[in-house]
């Protein structure tokens, strides 16, 4: 008996040459709508499913394979006796392979303006439910979801005939994966289009798309893989890699911190440069050039930058170039270079060079090569890219935990150069123009900042940072030791915390140490007594009214 194959397809890639492939090894080709005609065209000869139900297709095709002739003929198993008898009586035939995609739901309503009615005629029903049963019986069944693997399977075929339960297992998880997914993506749809007021579901599921298997984890002994959340375009996904060796775990987590603690300077008037490590920043400043702001951010910590990551808001010239080339560093992101800098920094065949804004996309070059196009990305560009930076697809981010993961709405971004109105000096003294700046650096400076999180900032220049400590005062004592390390002038400088100071001692050791004016969001019991401890020692402070804590 010939083997049977039902191809319904959305997406024809392939599908002639496969079918074709079948043809000559003796299967029998059953097909809907625009596969059959497909099919036909290149002249293949292909039973309509019709013939098989003894249905017309009826209401626009929206009901085809809908009957007991498809999914008897699918779901039957071929080692129980009472089932091939129900196949027999009822003169359906055993359906071996089912390859079906399904109507791109995705693809139709990334248009903005599309209606509801639209968007439903989108909503395959036949397709997944032929899948669904192939997935389920396949141990006698091939189920097929991804042009991609037509080829595999032919060979297999050839190879084994209808042996290999394991391979048809790993395309079943396949299917079901990719069900799961096209389910969630209407299911977001219809929430986010209900009209009513959105809080979080009852249920959340999201999708993810591999990019690439990473060579290990945080460590050697750990696998890892990297996946897109929504269609790509957005975050870390939408980077391109110019040159130098594949991205690391690590290199996307730093890449990750780097980008988040740039985007509060998307509308930065001036090249503002952060040089993270371990995701958290060790130096940010401003400048007047490229060059400029690069040597005052790695002046904050020269020691930690070693092995860094450096994010850019501007094009990489020549000198800036120059410079970064003197220190070892794992990956430099910026918006473009120009071509005198992509020539001295490819003298670093390591050094990963990658590309933000809207020039950057999947990395598509060989590791190591370096690409000269899509380099044009203006400051327009970049300032859109990092204004939309971390804000992952709705509902909010996510981050894992055991046995589940957490999910919140992004933190807002305390742009630079947007004082914001609910700001309150709260002492007696009131911070100066040149102060008033430098907290407001300070503020989005802190943003990427891993908590207990304090900054100190003189002249737009981070001069010691202080993070990831149990207690707020002893991040206060590092910044301040980071500050004297590296012989920086802390008198005259300004600090942002990015909780309350709950208690008056950290005011103190700022003070000491030559700080004149305080950032800090307030709200703590000790407030007053903090308040009180600023005016005694003649200093200015601010609460900002909401916290910027990165646990």
């Amino acid at each position: 008996m010939n083997k049977k194959a039902l191809l319904s397809v959305s997406d024809k890639t392939g599908i002639q040459k496969f079918a074709q492939a079948l043809t000559e090894m003796g299967w029998e080709i059953l097909s809907t709508g625009g596969t059959s005609k497909v099919l036909r065209a290149a002249g293949i000869p292909v039973t309509d499913v019709t013939e098989i139900t003894n249905h017309d297709e009826i209401m626009e095709g929206r009901v085809k394979t809908l009957h007991p002739a498809v999914h008897a003929g699918i779901l039957a198993r071929r080692s129980c006796e009472e089932d091939l008898s129900t196949l027999e009586t009822y003169g359906y035939g055993a359906i071996d392979l089912v390859a079906v995609n399904l109507y791109p739901f995705e693809e139709t309503i990334k248009d903005v303006s599309i209606t509801m009615s639209a968007a439903m005629a989108q909503v395959d029903v036949g397709g997944p439910s032929m899948l669904r049963s192939a997935a389920k019986n396949h141990k006698n069944v091939w189920a097929l979801v991804d042009p991609d693997d037509y080829e595999m399977v032919l060979s297999r075929i050839r190879k084994n005939g209808s042996g290999l339960v394991e391979v048809r297992r790993t395309l079943a998880s396949k299917v079901f994966q990719h069900l799961s997914a096209y389910d969630s993506c209407i299911a977001e749809y219809l929430f986010t289009e209900s009209g009513e007021e959105v809080g979080y579901p009852s249920e959340l599921t999201f999708e993810g798309h591999l990019i690439e298997e990473l060579r290990y984890g945080e460590n050697p002994s750990q696998r890892a893989a990297f996946y897109s959340i929504g269609d790509g375009r957005h975050g870390l996904t939408a980077l391109k890699q110019l040159q130098g060796k594949p991205l690391s775990y690590n290199n996307i987590l730093d890449l990750d911190g780097a980008l988040l603690s740039l985007s509060p300077f998307a509308h930065s008037p001036d090249p503002v440069v952060c040089i993270v490590k371990h995701t958290t920043p060790c130096g940010i400043a401003r400048g007047d050039t490229v060059v400029d702001a690069y040597l005052g951010a790695h002046g904050c910590d020269p020691q930690s930058a070693f092995g860094s990551v450096i994010s850019v808001n501007r094009e990489i010239d020549s000198n800036a170039a120059e410079a970064m080339s003197e220190l070892f560093v794992e990956c430099i992101i910026a918006p473009s270079y120009c071509s005198s800098a992509i020539d001295i920094f490819a003298k670093k065949k390591n050094l990963r060079l990658m590309v933000a804004g809207s020039s950057a996309s999947p990395n598509s070059e060989q590791p190591g090569s370096v690409n000269r196009s899509g380099l044009d990305a203006s400051v327009e560009d970049t300032t859109k890219f990092l204004a939309e930076y971390g804000r992952l697809p709705e509902p909010g981010t996510f981050r894992s935990i055991y046995g589940g993961f957490l999910v919140q709405d992004p933190a807002p971004i305390p742009f630079y150069g947007s004082v914001y109105d609910e700001w309150e000096v709260v002492t007696e003294a009131s911070p100066t123009p040149d102060e008033l700046d430098d907290l407001d650096f300070a503020w989005s400076c802190v943003f990427g900042v891993k908590s207990n999180a304090i900054v100190l900032v003189r002249s737009g220049a981070t001069i010691g940072i202080g993070s990831g400590q149990m207690s707020r005062v002893d991040s206060s004592r590092i910044a301040v030791w980071k500050a004297n390390d590296v012989g920086a002038t802390l008198e005259g400088s300004v600090l942002a915390s990015d909780a309350f100071f709950p208690f008056r001692d950290g005011v103190d050791a700022a003070v000491e140490a030559g700080v004149r004016s305080i950032i800090q969001p307030g709200g703590s019991i000790k407030d007053k007594e903090v308040i009180r401890a600023a005016n005694e020692h003649g200093i200015s402070m601010v609460f900002t009214g909401s916290r910027s804590f990165r646990h």
